[in-house]
């Protein structure tokens, strides 16, 4: 797969000879003798199979369980996880390796996903909805032997051990599950530090003998995994434990409230009507069953149900406790986070916004993403050349390569590409405006100035169809408004956000907000699943206008008083090919997401105060969409000649289309303001030079523009 960049490449085997801790940590070795055990074998920076280590018949595997440092079920002992260990043979005569790890509450089986035990989605905004049903309960499995098979075969013939564990609460380890609680943190970290000598592992669940694992571990770890499994990586990387070298964390699930809820509203995620966290309670409880009742009360009903407020959606403390943002300063292991900008079960705010964090505060990080839905691993060669830097030491040069690793294939076959970081450092804010006509398609532009007046919609609440049918057909349920058809490809890398002025009829409604493709290529039918990805959803979002202040605290709305707020849609980053259209879609119940209330409540939309900053790489100047371009040789500005070269920009697009000469302005000096702006953005893009951008700005100030 071409990266576009050229590879450190090491032009001769590695081979790091066992009982030579050193060697092992440095990945310098000399040469093997026959009294030497086989070793790990590196070619361009990433461990290769070796022979000794491939045939499973030799692989040693044992089972433990290893005590932590919490009581999180009340029987008045440490919780103790069950743990299963994978190994190349030759560490029964010392060699030692390091580990990857993955854990997970999904290992031992999970509940009935029927949407019968799932919350009543019809349900009126703001009120306390009807009581849940659980489902029956997972059936225990006393007898299993073994916790997991997942990265054996990728790993272990590589010359890693592989360890999986239960987190708590499930399967055979003791506890109860939290979904986010202190002890899927202190789990893993318990594991990590059994690895290092620090805690205590057991043959049995209580009493058994000790087991070590010093003897054959180098006491470093990986960990990954994927959505659940993908978020326990990070949750013990927040304790700061020392082995703990490296992540890689695939669609992790950072922040249980962005799950469940977005900006004060009360949201489920993509495919999943009506779930929230008490039911992934229910999902995973597959502990042992004299301990469920006691986890159920506790956790469930007295932490879960008391603050997880399915009647206003705001956040609080208990949200805040199982947000990983809050705890991100702890985490030391390079990160290599994973994620799908086209992911509607745990949305890429989720890695994002951790990756963002991470930068910030100097942890060694990259970030792989890719244009599907759920899940998706980086490739082999990626996740290979991170675990063999971090944990066995050789210096590949993973920490020199670009920030970012994207896949493109929205405009011909698929590549993966390298980038500086992410977001896009070329990318800019281009602010679009409101042109009437929303109840059929109103305009969506860059190039003139917002129309004034207001526009609405009809919430069709338990009666909304998808978003696909909303943005196919004439609908009083959605405002549309879409730009001119797009000349050349628009690349959007970013968080595009919604700047919305609005009324509603009654005091709470939902708002939902999706840019789109069009043409719509995607599925329009009314139930249309989010649990795969769209090319036709750009990216979309949603709030609550009663949190238009506080995330904390809802002000009911006074119908018919407008409010302001700011809606971040989802992160992204897609190149929307020429032919194309982009649409901005305002509706208010989404069918796929949120609540489902009585149809009726209106929404109006003030368009002089409602617009989208899209973060288009290039900026202003990238965007294509003039629908007359203004071919004139030099830029005119209200009459008055500049001189400088009408420059072509994106697609048919000049300099002259973006000064706007012919619109309503307030007073000049807005416009004068708006020239400076244009001039400076087309400078930055090295478009015009510091003379002609002054020619510019003299030729506005001499116009009558706005006089």
């Amino acid at each position: 797969m071409t990266r576009g960049v050229p590879r450190l490449r090491i032009s001769a085997l590695l081979v790091v000879p066992a009982l030579v801790g050193l060697t092992a940590a440095t990945g310098i070795a000399g040469p093997a003798t026959a009294d030497t055990l086989p070793g790990p074998v590196f070619v361009d920076g990433q461990a290769q199979v070796v022979p000794e280590f491939a045939d499973p018949g030799t692989w040693i595997r044992e089972r433990l369980w290893v005590e932590t440092e919490f009581d999180s079920d009340g029987d008045g002992r440490r919780d103790r996880m069950h743990v299963d260990v994978t190994r190349p043979g030759p560490t029964a005569d010392g060699l030692k390796v390091p580990v990857i790890y993955e854990t997970s509450p999904y290992f031992a089986g999970t509940a009935s996903t029927q949407r019968q035990y799932f919350w009543n989605v019809n349900t009126e905004l703001g009120t306390q909805p009807p009581p849940r049903t659980s489902p029956p309960p997972i059936a225990h499995r006393p007898d299993r032997t073994a916790v997991s098979t997942s990265e054996l075969g990728t790993w272990v013939p590589r010359g890693f051990a592989v360890v999986h564990s239960d987190s708590p609460g499930t399967g055979l380890s003791e506890g109860c599950p939290t979904v986010g609680g202190a002890n899927e943190s202190l789990a893993p970290k318990a594991i990590v530090d059994w690895l290092n000598g620090r805690a205590k592992g057991y043959t049995s669940v209580v009493g058994g003998q000790r087991v070590s694992a010093t003897d054959w571990s180098t006491g470093k770890v990986g960990m990954t995994g994927t959505s659940y499994n993908g978020t326990l990586p990070l949750s013990a990387a927040t304790t700061g434990v020392r082995g703990l070298e490296a992540i890689i964390p695939i669609a992790p699930n950072t922040s249980y409230y962005h799950y469940y809820r977005s900006n004060g509203l009360v949201r489920n995620p993509g495919g999943w009507p009506g779930e929230d966290i008490d039911y992934l309670f229910d999902y995973i409880s597959s502990g042992y069953p004299d301990r469920r009742e006691y986890c159920a009360q506790h956790v469930r009903v007295d932490l879960m149900n008391r603050h997880q407020d399915r009647a206003t959606g705001d956040y609080n403390d208990f949200w805040a406790g199982r947000d990983l943002l809050n705890a991100v300063r702890g985490v030391r292991a390079a990160t290599l986070m994973a994620h799908a900008f086209n992911d509607w079960n745990v949305v890429p705010e989720h890695s994002v916004r951790i990756l963002t964090a991470l930068k910030a505060q100097g942890t060694p990080v990259q970030a792989y993403f890719h244009q599907g839905g759920h899940g998706g691993a980086p490739p082999l060669d990626m996740r290979n050349r991170w675990f063999t830097r971090y944990l066995y030491g050789v210096r590949n040069g993973v920490e020199n390569d670009p920030r970012a690793w994207i896949v493109r294939n929205e405009t011909g076959e698929s590549r993966l590409t390298p980038y500086a970081d992410y977001p896009n450092p070329a990318a800019a804010p281009v602010s679009l405006t409101l042109q009437r006509g929303g109840s059929t398609a109103g305009g969506l532009t860059s190039l003139a100035r917002a129309d004034s007046g207001t526009e609405q919609l009809v919430d069709a609440g338990n009666l909304a169809c998808g978003a696909g049918t909303l943005a196919t057909q004439m609908s009083e349920h959605r405002l549309l408004y879409v730009t001119p058809e797009l000349s050349a490809p628009v690349h959007i890398s970013g968080t595009t956000q919604v700047r919305i002025r609005l009324a509603a009829s009654k005091p709470a409604a939902n708002l939902s907000i999706a840019l789109v493709r069009l043409p719509w290529t995607s599925g329009a039918d009314c139930e249309s699943s989010t649990r795969g990805s769209t090319t036709s959803i750009i990216t979309r979002g949603w709030a609550d206008p009663q949190n238009n202040r506080s995330l904390r605290h809802s002000d009911p709305l006074e119908p018919g008083e407008f409010v302001e707020l700011t809606v971040p849609l989802q992160p992204d980053d897609q190149v929307i090919p020429a032919g194309s259209r982009i649409g901005l879609m305002i509706f208010s119940t989404d069918h796929e997401f949120t609540l489902h209330p009585e149809p009726g409540t209106v929404l109006t939309v003030d368009l002089a105060r409602t617009s989208v900053e899209l973060p288009v790489v290039g900026g202003p100047p990238a965007m294509p969409i003039c629908a007359e371009p203004d071919v004139r040789p030099t830029v005119v500005v209200g009459g008055i000649d500049s001189g400088v070269p009408n420059r072509s920009l994106a697609g048919t697009c000049t300099v002259n289309d973006h000064i706007l000469d012919t619109e309503e302005w307030p007073n000049h000096g807005q416009f004068v303001r708006h020239v400076t702006e244009v001039a400076g953005g087309l400078v930055a893009a090295e478009v015009i030079n510091a003379g002609e951008r002054s020619a510019l700005v003299r030729a506005a100030a001499q116009s009558k523009v706005g006089k």
